[in-house]
């Protein structure tokens, strides 16, 4: 389709051509701001390269957060989690310092692991979550997945002779996030594929895990202690470990709740 080029185009003969051009070249974002920039670029004597520019970036700028959208959707996150909601005055166990290190993604980049250890109420999940979409947020590719659902879906895939195809895509997302690892023991076939996507990912992208279990007690998981200690020593080489501790912060909100009628009377 050609548009139509003349000059001393009416306001409303300019704007249906902006409307057309924008919907031909897929951009939505000037198309739905335009008059609002325009309006904007005429009232600050924006010169032609500055309104151009505001027009180029407004697309760039919304294309960017649609992708990170995508990707944060595509993660399978079950909850939307930040670091910014997270109370780190409510468990100090755990170093703001360090989490919002790990926030830059550096330890994706280099392909580190990172194990969030502690019991259950203590954060870890959060945590987990909310690093995994600051990682999608710039431009990661992740997964979320429980460590039985991953197992389960491993097991399944080498009954229907698929499991090279299902370790190798777990393997191609640069950060793997396993949550409730060490909550149910799994049987030696089951941690055996487990270990197989784990030593596909060693040293080429990055694994996060949450469990409730110290990694002495990793053996209630995974019973056998050969195979216990190399997947611990995967899950750890030039990784960082955060232990998010004993008490939980969901029980202590909910007696904190429970305790205030009797405050109050």
């Amino acid at each position: 389709m050609t548009l139509p080029r003349q000059r001393g185009l009416t306001e409303q003969a300019a704007d249906a051509a902006i409307d057309t051009a924008c919907r031909l070249l897929r951009l939505p974002s000037i198309r739905n701001e335009f008059n609002e920039i325009a309006d904007r670029a005429i009232k600050d004597q924006m010169t032609y390269r500055g309104f151009l520019a505001e027009l180029l970036m407004t697309e760039c700028d919304d294309r960017a957060r649609r992708r990170s959208e995508r990707r944060i959707k595509a993660a399978g996150f079950p909850r939307e989690k930040s670091l910014r909601a997270f109370d780190f005055d409510a468990n100090p166990n755990i170093d703001a310092a360090t989490v919002h290190t790990l926030a830059s993604c550096e330890w994706i980049k280099k392909s580190q692991p990172l194990c969030l250890i502690g019991d259950s109420g203590t954060g870890k999940s959060h945590m987990l979550i909310a690093l995994g979409t600051e990682a999608a947020m710039k431009g990661y590719r992740v997964r979320y997945t429980l460590a039985t659902k991953l197992v389960n879906e491993l097991v399944e895939a080498a009954d229907e002779k698929q499991l090279n195809k299902t370790i190798a895509r777990n393997g191609r997302v640069d950060l793997l996030c396993i949550d409730e690892l060490g909550y149910m023991e799994l049987d030696r076939h089951g941690a055996e594929l487990l270990f197989q996507v784990l030593t596909e990912r060693e040293e080429k992208n990055s694994v996060a895990i949450a469990s409730n279990e110290s990694f002495g007690g990793w053996t209630k998981t995974f019973t056998d202690p050969r195979l216990c200690a190399a997947i611990v020593d995967r899950l750890t080489f030039n990784g960082t470990i955060i232990e998010t501790g004993t008490d939980s912060y969901r029980l202590a909100s909910t007696r904190a709740r429970a305790e205030e009628p009797a405050a109050a009377s």
